[in-house]
């Protein structure tokens, strides 16, 4: 599946009774200082109840004779009017937990078939701006079943989604490669090819 070929129509305010994914809030605080200030931010009000999170992102690793490789997509996205290199990810359902949703969603967006393994604390996307959050799920995944020799995903008719593998000691240069060619890159990947970096760079 090409994640290229979308282009951007239109762009235009977007009324509260339209908007599906997205509320527009403006709250009212105090600072240490005592002066009460505004605040404009966004949510997503789509969190199932009884849920802390938003959504998960999947970190899944290949362990390959070569070295390891995590997956990662390319996906068209409006709001940027470009293809982005995101870890697969989603939305947590209703009675869901962060380990749950991230086996459904690597096995739908990609194919692969995994076991979540250890779960991240809850991270906040952009704090300052919206209240989006998730977990990252660590998700094994045995190369030697069947479903992974020729993984096959369940995407829905609205997602075009280009699903590859990069090996985790080269993320880092891959990423700034992917960035010259145009690609805008997700944060969760930027911050782990820095960890990365950072880790091999001071010998950690």
């Amino acid at each position: 599946m090409s994640a290229t070929g979308s282009k951007l129509i239109s762009t235009g305010p977007l009324s509260a009774d339209e908007a599906k994914w997205t509320r527009l809030i403006k709250t009212t605080y105090q600072d240490p200082n005592g002066v009460t200030r505004t605040w404009e931010h966004a949510e997503r009000p789509t969190r199932p109840k009884g849920s802390d999170i938003d959504g998960v992102g999947i970190l899944a690793i290949l362990r390959k004779p070569s070295g390891p490789e995590i997956i990662l997509q390319k996906q068209y996205r409006p709001p940027l009017d470009k293809v982005c290199i995101e870890v697969p990810a989603g939305l947590v359902d209703a009675g869901e937990s962060a380990e749950e949703a991230a086996v459904r969603e690597l096995r739908e967006e990609t194919g692969y078939v995994g076991v979540a393994g250890e779960t991240s604390m809850v991270m906040f996307n952009d704090p300052g701006f919206c209240t989006t959050n998730l977990r990252m799920v660590h998700v094994d995944i045995d190369m030697d079943l069947e479903a992974n020799r020729v993984p096959k995903p369940e995407l829905e008719e609205n997602e075009f989604i280009e699903v590859f593998t990069v090996p985790l000691a080269g993320l880092w240069d891959e990423c700034k490669r992917l960035e010259a060619e145009g690609y805008a890159i997700d944060a969760r990947v930027g911050n782990l090819a820095e960890g990365i970096a950072v880790a091999q760079k001071m010998q950690l």
